[in-house]
């Protein structure tokens, strides 16, 4: 088999002047390198072939030499650069295919293999040492994609193992050194080959709109119309000069892209308006990136990121710049993740305008102002700090490096991210205590979706049939966002065929259906979608609640839009949704929002599925509790029994607390509220002043009545009083216990039957938590008396060594005394 004419497939392409330096880096199997170079330089087009042709030239029988396997980010870039190269190549085209989610061209001639990195993630999982394959290119590394991320790790540790293993990262950007250094290992860096590219004169142009560009429900509508007037307006200014050029439009998200090349078309009538995102039909995709041909109408393609590094748009001299990009984010607080809009970040604004001056001068309008990109950051935050790592923690136990331990990572997974992932996959029974995959892991780890999807795909087809089970994860996979949030009607819209997306939708049906018949589910008998009566939207709320039972939401009392999920979340339906009212649901997706979409919760859902209280306690059944909550309030122990599905309170009914929930109640509430939450009666209060006053004076055995003292002393003066049930009926003239009662030194204290009997007094002269009820007269000669009594005792403690102590009143000493011995209807000795 020949080697690839270089020389023809790199006619004109800058990076074909860094061919021979690559060659000599890459020149001895197991060797790697670190390729860096602008986008539309021809890289991703010229690496693959040059590397296929050092195995060639090592191949020994002149039969096929092994595989070079190239990743890019996204599906349509692999189409792109496969197509790209069976164009350059001609009568040898069929030694290069791709592989990616639901299709696959390449076959057993081929040499060179383009495919995304979720695919490559799963053949090391199931072939550790990749037999077969010769080199692995991983291109577009400085997106920090999350796959890509773990691939650099994985693959940097295969390289360790296969002393022939060939290893290329390629960036576009300047971080270059970094990946050296990461594949490098122990050995040092790998060499660092750099193609700069001169771009072509570029203009930048600044056109702000006067509305802001984001607003409580996310793009600004105002925001969206003044991009779209803005790429119409440059677009027919540069045909009207005479120049026959191409516009690209980029966009934070599939919603965006939308709404701008809807009001193009309506606007730009003699342009062609091509959407080009992951949700656009493959062929779509594919028309929108190959450029226009002789005659064709001119273009404006609008676009998400997408179009940003991995792929070149040919003919394209206008860019047109939001400013905007879509970033994935993990809320801890609430444990849901979700995409936000940000301001894209100064190195991508960059990249975006570049696209404008590839094949030539050309000009980026940005519709913000200088302001706001300064204030952007430098470069985009890596996935692996902000996305949810559920799948990649599977990923990595599944390798045998739980947590990402002893991989040669970019970016250490954050630790808080990781710890709920790890036990996200511990409830579902993927990993085992020290975070290990189990043989259910595994399992999933082969299903190409997220684990939680992957594990309710197959219970899922126990319970519903494998087709009903496979129609829910193919829609809650793409990520849809079904209008009213309700899954159970797009999914009578994707069975139609009315939405635009059924035909992917359905692809994605066949291959999970066939994947849980292939695991044997789906093998119990479920519900039959041709059934007459058969209720679609509760089947997928079943696997939905199976995927998430975190999720599982009941409707909060007295609103329609309200609910609170057994996470802990409050979360709202949109405005007008069919769902509004259901007391169950099933949520797929819930994201941080603002104003009518979250009906006043801070949290808005995007898509969810009626369910049925039954449906929602088996799936979620780990999350049942039944408890007793006890809690003390106005000096009383109350009780409820109540039975929760997370936070969601089931039932709740009032009960009888025993001793030790009453004991608890109350040391909650002192935790919590200090002594306040006693209740403080006027005689415990006068108690503790006097205690107070006494230990000053005195010292032991008259204790500290502080808080902070009685707090620490809890234990000592509340556990006496806490075996009687708290909330239970007392007898008329009790009163409530006071810490103070406890801390009069003595063998009596108050409420005893001997203290009640003689009356005794403490040295202030009053009854040691005793309710005695005087008139204002008595109790003004009681204090005079008080004062008396109590020079008199504190005269007689001081000389107590000189002898006998004297009575300090006739009516028997005070039972707070350590010393006192009062008899029964007599005086003290």
């Amino acid at each position: 088999m020949p080697p690839f004419d270089l020389a023809r497939i790199g006619a004109g392409l800058p990076f074909a002047g860094s061919l021979a330096e690559l060659g000599t880096a890459l020149a001895d199997p197991g060797s790697a390198a670190v390729v860096q170079a602008p986008p539309g330089t021809g890289k991703t087009t010229l690496v693959p072939p040059l590397v296929a042709n050092l195995a060639f030239a090592e191949a020994h029988d002149g039969g096929a030499p092994p595989r070079v396997v190239v990743t890019q980010p996204r599906r349509v870039a692999v189409r792109a650069a496969a197509h790209r190269l069976v164009a350059l190549e001609g009568a040898g085209a069929h030694r290069i295919g791709y592989t990616v989610r639901g299709e696959r061209t390449a076959g057993a001639d081929t040499v060179v293999e383009f495919v995304t990195p979720g695919v490559l993630v799963r053949r090391l999982l199931a072939d550790p040492g990749l037999d077969g394959v010769s080199a692995v290119v991983l291109d577009e590394v400085h997106e920090r994609g999350l796959e890509t991320d773990l691939l650099v790790g994985m693959l940097a540790e295969v390289r360790q193992l296969r002393g022939d293993l060939r290893l290329v990262a390629m960036s576009a950007t300047v971080d270059a050194p970094r990946f050296a250094r990461l594949l490098g290992g122990d050995d040092g860096p790998v060499p660092v080959v750099d193609c700069p590219s001169a771009l072509h004169p570029l203009e930048v142009t600044w056109a702000p709109s006067d509305a802001p560009r984001l607003d409580e429900r996310g793009v600004a509508r105002t925001f969206l119309d003044h991009v779209a007037d803005t790429a119409a307006a440059e677009h027919a200014a540069e045909l009207a000069a005479g120049r026959d050029v191409d516009a690209l439009v980029f966009l934070p998200g599939a919603r965006e892209v939308r709404h701008v090349a809807e009001r193009l078309r309506a606007r730009a009538r003699g342009t062609e308006v091509l959407e080009l995102h992951g949700q656009v039909p493959a062929a779509e995709q594919d028309r929108a990136v190959s450029g226009r041909g002789p005659g064709d109408r001119p273009r404006i393609v609008v676009s998400t990121a997408l179009a940003e590094s991995s792929l070149t748009v040919p003919g394209v001299r206008l860019v047109i710049d939001s400013g905007l990009a879509r970033e994935p984010r993990r809320d801890s607080s609430r444990g849901m993740s979700g995409l936000v809009t940000v301001s894209c970040s100064r190195a991508s604004a960059q990249q975006r305008a570049g696209r404008a001056a590839r094949q030539g001068p050309g000009r980026v309008v940005r519709c913000y102002d200088e302001r706001a990109y300064a204030a952007a950051p430098a470069h985009s935050t890596p996935e692996i700090a902000s996305a949810d790592l559920t799948e990649a923690a599977l990923v990595l136990a599944c390798w045998g490096a739980p947590g990402g331990w002893g991989l040669a990572l970019p970016d250490a997974p954050p630790r808080a991210a990781l710890a709920d992932a790890l036990s996200v996959l511990a409830a579902i029974g993927a990993v085992d205590d020290a975070g290990q995959a189990t043989a259910l892991g595994r399992r999933l780890a082969r299903i190409p979706a997220d684990p939680r999807l992957a594990r309710a795909l197959l219970e899922g087809a126990g319970l519903v049939g494998a087709r009903a089970a496979a129609e829910a994860v193919a829609m809650a996979a793409r990520d849809l966002r079904p209008p009213g949030a309700d899954l159970g009607r797009l999914l009578g819209a994707l069975r139609s065929g009315r939405d635009p997306l059924s035909r992917a939708w359905a692809e994605e049906v066949r291959r999970f259906e066939r994947i849980a018949r292939e695991a044997g589910a789906g093998s119990a008998q479920g519900h039959d979608p041709s059934t007459e009566g058969h209720e679609p939207s509760t089947e997928v709320g079943a696997v939905i609640a199976l995927a998430f039972p975190g999720s599982v939401a009941r409707r909060v009392p007295g609103d329609r839009e309200a609910y609170l999920l057994a996470s802990g979340t409050r979360a709202g339906l949109p405005a007008g949704s069919s769902l509004s009212g259901h007391e169950w649901l099933a949520v797929a997706d819930a994201a941080r929002a603002a104003g009518r979409d979250a009906a006043g919760t801070g949290a808005a859902v995007r898509a969810a599925a009626p369910i049925t209280r039954e449906l929602a306690e088996a799936a979620a059944a780990h999350l049942l509790t039944d408890r007793v909550e006890a809690g003390f309030a106005n000096g009383r122990v109350a009780a409820r029994r109540e039975r929760r599905l997370g936070a969601i309170q089931l039932t709740s009914t009032p009960v009888r607390p025993a001793p030790q929930e009453g004991h608890a109640a109350v040391v909650r509430a002192l935790s919590a509220d200090g002594l306040g939450a006693i209740g403080w009666s006027e005689g415990a209060d006068a108690l503790r002043r006097r205690l107070a006053l006494l230990h000053r004076e005195l010292g032991a055995p008259w204790p500290e009545v502080s808080e902070a003292a009685l707090l620490a002393r809890l234990d000592d003066w509340l556990a006496p009083r806490s075996t009687r049930s708290p909330g239970a009926p007392r007898r008329a003239g009790s009163t409530s216990p006071s810490p103070c009662d406890a801390s009069c030194p003595g063998p009596r204290r108050p409420g005893s039957p001997s203290s009640r009997r003689s009356g005794s007094r403490c040295p202030a002269g009053r009854g040691c938590g005793s309710s005695i009820r005087r008139s204002r007269t008595s109790r003004r000669r009681t204090a005079q008396g008080d004062r008396a009594r109590s020079r008199s005792w504190r005269s007689s403690s001081r000389n107590a060594s000189a002898g006998p102590r004297r009575p300090a009143s006739r009516t028997g000493a005070c039972r707070c005394s350590s010393t006192s011995s009062p008899r029964r209807g007599g005086r003290s000795p």
